[in-house]
């Protein structure tokens, strides 16, 4: 899926509103982890990505991708509440699976809340499988959903 504005690796100036964009819609609740500074470490690691989609009124949306030995970790998605439901999330997801399947992952992981219906919906609409459940996940006692999506079979190569 193409998107208009396109979808590019972050830059170090993104660092700001992709702290401010994950307190407010990922980690609304919970102690705020993803401050600017670990999101620039995030943004300078080879071995992760971080793509945004820009607008001229800012951030419209971000994912983190962690690349590990044989998965990738889908570590926060985010889009902003007005511009959701019009395909930014699933173009982003998209372009960052293909990232990861260029890499040679075979699966994605990621976490998500248990009480967050809308993105575990998301990601099963994309073809992610929820396999487990996290007890106290989150420091508020929510529980955990691990989700996982295999790119390819487990024993290619």
């Amino acid at each position: 899926m193409t998107v208009d504005p396109p979808i590019r690796l972050a830059d170090p100036a993104d660092a700001d509103e992709i702290a401010a964009m994950s307190r407010e819609f990922i980690e609304h609740g919970l102690p705020w982890t993803w401050r600017p500074g670990r999101v620039l470490k995030a943004i300078l690691n080879p071995e992760t990505n971080v793509a945004v989609i820009r607008a001229e009124r800012g951030l419209v949306a971000f994912g983190i991708m962690e690349y590990l030995e044989s998965d990738a970790y889908l570590v926060l998605l985010a889009v902003r509440a007005e511009s959701r439901r019009r395909g930014f999330g699933s173009a982003l997801l998209e372009w960052l699976e293909a990232s990861a399947s260029v890499a040679g992952a075979q699966r994605i992981r990621l976490d998500a809340r248990r009480d967050n219906a809308a993105a575990r919906t998301f990601y099963n609409e994309h073809g992610y499988h929820e396999v487990a459940i996290n007890r106290g996940r989150y420091s508020d006692g929510v529980d955990g959903i691990r989700l996982e999506k295999w790119l390819r079979p487990a024993n290619a190569r």
